[in-house]
């Protein structure tokens, strides 16, 4: 996996008046935390942070303050409402440790097209290298018959990857499309004789 480049800056303000400023400035809070060190609080520009995060389990190289730490972007808040990134929690990692990441499953191969395809899970929970965490997951549904399902067991892993989710975690499910027949419309009611026209005087 590549490493992104970012340059930020060291928060020496805090509070939600600080806060805002930095988001008012094109910059978004965030902490650097990990491996039994003290939190470091940094500004990052919002513009390529947001570039960055496109792409799942990115790893970030972020300089600040004359030094750099390689990092693991965990918990990213969002205004529910513009968008806009308010907070975001970095986790340090190091080359070469394992890190548990969720990731997302990509399907391919022909299955049963006489089934509806239901993605009951998108991602699954797995450990792998920080530095070598794949961008997706693949599971092959070639062959797969309506009316079964595909798990976590079932995906595809690369070298160097495990497992973290339950083996019986549903993927995706295959339902059979109904097969009964419509309900009968009822028959027509038979039309009323007329009443013949009273004759008149």
């Amino acid at each position: 996996m590549a490493e992104i480049q970012i340059n930020g800056s060291k928060r020496t303000n805090f509070g939600k008046g600080a806060s805002r400023r930095d988001r008012k400035a094109g910059l978004v809070p965030a902490v650097i935390y990990g491996h039994n060190a003290e939190p470091q609080h940094v500004a990052l520009p919002s513009r390529e942070l947001a570039t960055a995060l496109k792409a799942s389990n990115v790893l970030l190289n972020v300089s600040f303050d004359g030094k750099s730490e390689l990092v693991l972007p965990k918990s990213v808040s969002k205004n529910p409402l513009t968008g806009i990134f308010e907070h975001i929690d970095l986790l340090v990692v190091r080359k070469g440790e394992k890190v548990t990441v969720e990731v997302p499953v990509h399907t391919e191969g022909q299955f049963d097209k006489d089934g509806i395809l239901e993605h009951v899970n998108n991602t699954i929970e797995v450990e792998a290298e920080a530095t070598s965490i794949p961008a997706f997951l693949v599971l092959d549904l070639t062959g797969m018959p309506a009316g079964t399902s595909k798990t976590a067991a079932d995906v595809i892993l690369p070298a160097g990857t495990t497992l973290v989710s339950d083996p019986e975690l549903v993927v995706v499910h295959l339902s059979e499309r109904s097969t009964s027949s419509d309900a009968e419309t009822p028959a027509a009611a038979p039309a009323a004789e007329a009443t013949p026209a009273a004759a008149s005087n």
